[in-house]
């Protein structure tokens, strides 16, 4: 069986249900990616390429063994899958003529997937993640000053701004407008801001309640106001709001090039759980 390709979320998740399902911690990305395009539109990031989507199966009616999303340029994200699999996978987009930058995904997999597409010494990684999951909850005591408040339409223009920062700090330099980003998370109630003295110093953000797991991204604090507790006590919020939201699993990824946020989550009651990489392909 080969790799089948789709621009069809429906298609894509009708396809790969049961596979997500087998292990929705391990392909969150695939879920969020692809509920946010059935929402929202192929066009759902602000690319102008759609969304792309595939699916290995295991030979006619058999079970699926790999997928993957991708929302042009950006690389694909891969869901767990066999590394032979994410080899042909890569000698699949080839011949199909798609430029990639780079590849996302879980470490043994993705290295596969780029040594296959750049030859063992033309790709690097660009950033190592670690996947964590909350276990207990455990709030900093005593609370930095300060609430935590859910962000409303009034907010949409700081908020847009923090976003826009937050990707400059993981290398995204686009300065793309995160208007609409924002403006859904807000309608979807899920963008939490901390303020004190009535000013907002800090937000953090969860996905919409997806199988079962909701997904802490992002946590943003401006340069200027960082070291005073406020991103755990904004984070904390938000988990709580997950969990108040019925999901069985609160995850999160951290920059393991940052110890200060893995040391904070874990205080937290985050535990680690797996590794993933963003490669680029030189």
């Amino acid at each position: 069986m080969t790799w089948q390709l789709t621009e069809d979320v429906e298609e894509f998740r009708r396809a790969v249900g049961a596979y997500l399902a087998r292990d929705p911690v391990g392909s969150t990305a695939l879920l969020t990616v692809s509920e946010t395009v059935r929402r929202h539109g192929p066009h759902a990031y602000g690319d102008a390429s759609p969304a792309r989507f595939g699916w290995w199966r295991d030979g006619d009616g058999g079970d699926v063994a790999g997928a993957f999303v991708q929302t042009p340029p950006r690389p694909p994200l891969l869901g767990p899958m066999a590394e032979p699999l994410a080899r042909e996978l890569a000698r699949m987009l080839r011949a199909a003529g798609i430029g990639l930058s780079g590849v996302k995904g879980g470490e043994a997999h993705a290295y596969a997937f780029a040594d296959e597409w750049a030859g063992a010494h033309g790709w690097s990684v660009d950033v190592r993640l670690r996947l964590f999951r909350l276990g207990g909850l455990t709030p900093r005591q005593p609370a930095p000053q300060g609430v935590a408040r859910r962000a409303d339409a009034a907010d949409v223009p700081l908020a847009a701004a923090w976003m826009r920062a937050f990707a400059a700090d993981i290398g995204d330099s686009s300065g793309a407008d995160q208007t609409e980003n924002v403006s859904r998370r807000i309608a979807d109630g899920c963008l939490y801001l901390w303020e004190t003295d009535g000013q907002p110093v800090s937000m953090a953000a969860r996905s919409p309640l997806l199988a079962g797991q909701s997904r802490v991204s992002p946590v943003y604090t401006p340069s200027e106001l960082r070291g005073r507790g406020y991103a755990g006590a904004v984070t904390a919020a938000v988990s709580r709001d997950a969990l108040d939201a019925g999901a069985e699993q609160v995850l999160l990824f951290a920059d393991l090039a940052n110890p200060t946020s893995n040391a904070l989550y874990q205080r937290l009651g985050y535990r680690p759980l797996a590794g993933f990489v963003d490669l680029d392909f030189s």
